[in-house]
């Protein structure tokens, strides 16, 4: 078995839960500690089917040039491990296909049971899109008020393309794609399964394809991740390029059941999106989609906030765990009791102490609490006052020198779990041997699947900064986008599926912040922050993808130490490069020399703006020559330390190293025997 090609994973629970340090074998993100469950009880037996609903209800596949490729999540805390690693050779990168399924419930919102291929017909219909060169440019969030106020964005494309031209020129349509039974298309070359469509009515571009599993289930492959300009145009802009297509896309996901009696159900439909690698994907993210839209959920009073006390293992340990790894990714949190007097939190016995909830504990559980950003502080210099606390990134408003939201700040709920520890209203349960056992979604109680499989797909997701975001953006944080804001029959995470006529959205001259809420009555235009149709997730995103990724990696002020940082888990910043790893590991070097190699750090992105003695090497260089060289970047994965004493010993026992970086010299294909000068 490989790739997980066979639909099955291939990782264990007990090489994960093998962390940085001894700590993690008591990792928290476990589907019985982890997961809020929509429904905590089954339905009884000969419960009759009365919903269906496709699971997860977002989905993320992310890009590849490769063939190859492994499933998306599916366990809360058990990343995607494809044998082999995330790369075929040394240049493609492998796909994350996303699976989806269909669970039945009982009019009481019980669950029934997974309908798969033995016991129904299942047709599944899939319509992706890619609208961004149709769509408007990106300046900042439209949400944040007077705060950060919301810049206006002029369409994209203006002057290249007429208003009459824009939905047969801009817009890759790959249409409605149907696909039904088990094992379907098994190979991926079936012409009928593919998704796609044309771009300045010169250029086919794909937009992935469709399979189905041994079980029915829907598999869907993303496109390769490739941008163009058939109009051989520049790149001026890290967000908006004139005469640029790139390939992520999205759309609804929908199905039809024709169960054994021949009763024919259409399934609560579910949301998927193709975007870029996670080229940290052991590492999740400080906050997570999955954060940002239980937040919402919470606000909007669709879900119900945890009971106190709240459990450490799952409501309040992760964030520590993830701050605790941004150390493998940017130095500013590897440096970070250099500027916060604030405990390692993958020490195990640092760990211990976070997890005591008694009152003699309280005086060290506010000291840590103190040191996170308050996310309610809009005082005039809170923008100074909140600046040097956790995690040092930055914020939605960058835009706006001074403002608070210059600053990351965590979601609501993520915040008042925390305000909840420190207040001690939480349980220590931070060890579970049962939920430790777990290994893949079949295990997991079957109440909880269709939670589980949603949550997994979104926690390694981004949630913020939104400027505009790794993979989505900040709409995801607002009530018109989901269903349940007009029905409340419907599901938290459900997006909202729109029925306009044309994928087309014309709101006028100017994307405005009243646009985006209010739509163009003028026009007849609905608003865009509202029911979704195919690819109006990802247009709000850089065009092309790469020039993003690249551009936002560490941000250089006025003060040199510490520097701020984007969103350094998915596109790390300084990492400890597989050379080092390797030269860390010789027997024949004294401790001295291996700790020296093990203390740097190397930027993630070096090389990509220019190589040699004359390179320019400027911000342009680099995020055009990232359309061409993003496979060539390295994964941070982990790696066994060296089993040493003495100097040695302040090695963890398990180190994350950037692997498989391949040459990034854009020029002409270049081999060692060439020598290390540009000819």
């Amino acid at each position: 078995m490989s790739d997980n090609q066979d639909g099955k994973p291939v990782i264990k629970r007990r090489d994960f839960l093998a962390g940085a340090t001894a700590l993690t074998a008591a990792l928290p993100w476990l589907p019985k500690a982890a997961i809020a469950a929509t429904s905590g009880e089954r339905a009884p037996e000969g419960a009759k089917i009365a919903r269906l609903g496709i699971y997860p209800a977002i989905g993320i596949c992310r890009v590849g040039g490769s063939a190859k490729w492994f499933l998306a999540p599916e366990v809360p805390g058990l990343p995607p491990m494809p044998d082999g690693g995330f790369k075929d050779g040394e240049q493609a990168i492998k796909k994350q296909v996303q699976r989806f399924r269909v669970y039945a419930f009982d009019a009481r919102g019980r669950v029934i049971r997974e309908i798969t291929a033995a016991d129904a017909r299942i047709e599944w219909r899939v319509h992706v899109a890619n609208t961004k060169a149709a769509w408007y440019g990106f300046n900042n969030p439209l949400d944040n008020g007077p705060l950060a106020p919301g810049l206006p964005g002029q369409r994209r494309n203006q002057y290249f393309v007429s208003d009459e031209e824009r939905l047969n020129m801009l817009v890759i349509d790959g249409g409605e794609t149907t696909i039904a039974g088990a094992d379907t298309n098994p190979n991926g070359d079936d012409p009928q399964y593919a998704m796609g469509g044309r771009f300045w009515d010169q250029v086919d571009v794909g937009l992935g394809h469709l399979r189905t599993d041994a079980d029915g289930r829907l598999l869907v492959f993303p496109p390769d991740g490739k941008s163009a300009s058939p109009t051989n145009a520049p790149i001026t802009s890290f967000a908006d390029n004139n005469g640029w297509h790139d390939d992520w896309c999205d759309g609804p996901v929908q199905a039809s059941v024709t169960l054994g009696d021949g009763t024919v159900m259409a399934a609560d439909h579910a949301w998927v999106a193709s975007v870029g690698p996670n080229f940290a994907p052991e590492i999740p993210p400080v906050s997570t989609l999955y954060d940002v839209i239980s937040n919402l959920n919470v606000q909007q009073g669709w879900s119900e906030p945890p009971a106190e006390p709240i459990s450490f293992r799952k409501h309040v340990y992760p964030t520590f765990l993830r701050l605790g790894l941004m150390e493998w990714v940017a130095a500013e949190a590897n440096l970070r009791q250099g500027w916060l007097k604030v405990g390692n939190f993958l020490d195990p016995d640092y760990v211990r102490q976070l997890a005591d909830p008694s009152p003699a504990n309280r005086a060290f559980r506010q000291s840590v609490f103190e040191k996170f950003r308050d996310p309610h502080n809009d005082k005039p210099d809170a923008y100074k006052t909140e600046r040097l606390k956790m995690p040092y990134m930055l914020g939605d408003g960058v835009n706006y020198d001074g403002s608070p939201l210059q600053w990351f700040r965590f979601p609501e709920l993520q915040y008042r779990h925390l305000r909840m520890w420190a207040e001690g209203l939480f349980v220590d349960d931070l060890n579970d041997a049962a939920a430790d056992a777990v290994t893949s979604i079949d295990q997991v109680d079957l109440a909880q699947q269709p939670e589980a499989l949603t949550h997994a797909a979104l926690e390694p997701c981004s949630g913020g900064a939104f400027h505009p975001g790794v993979e989505l953006t900040y709409y995801l944080r607002l009530a018109p986008m989901y269903a349940r804001n007009t029905d409340p029959k419907a599901e938290p995470f459900r997006i909202a599926l729109g029925d306009r006529p044309t994928l087309l959205q014309d709101i006028g001259f100017l994307l405005t912040p009243q646009a985006a809420f209010e739509g163009n009555p003028d026009l007849g235009t609905p608003p865009p922050i509202g029911p979704q149709g195919p690819g109006d997730l990802t247009r709000w995103m850089g065009l092309p993808w790469q020039c993003d990724a690249f551009s936002c990696q560490q941000v250089l002020m006025q003060a040199d130490f510490p520097t701020a940082v984007w969103w350094p888990a998915l596109l790390p910043i300084d990492v400890l490069p597989e050379a080092y790893y390797d030269n860390m590991m010789r027997d024949d070097l004294s401790d001295d020399e291996r700790l020296k190699f093990f203390e740097n750090r190397v930027a993630w992105s070096r090389g990509v703006a220019g190589i040699g003695y004359h390179a320019n090497a400027s911000y342009w260089d680099g995020i055009t020559n990232m359309i061409a060289l993003w496979e060539r970047m390295g994964f941070v994965v982990k790696r066994p330390g060296p089993d040493g004493t003495g100097k040695l010993a302040a090695i963890p026992k398990e180190v994350f190293v950037e692997v498989g970086r391949s040459n990034v010299e854009g020029r002409f294909k270049w081999t060692p025997s060439m020598g290390d000068l540009p000819n």
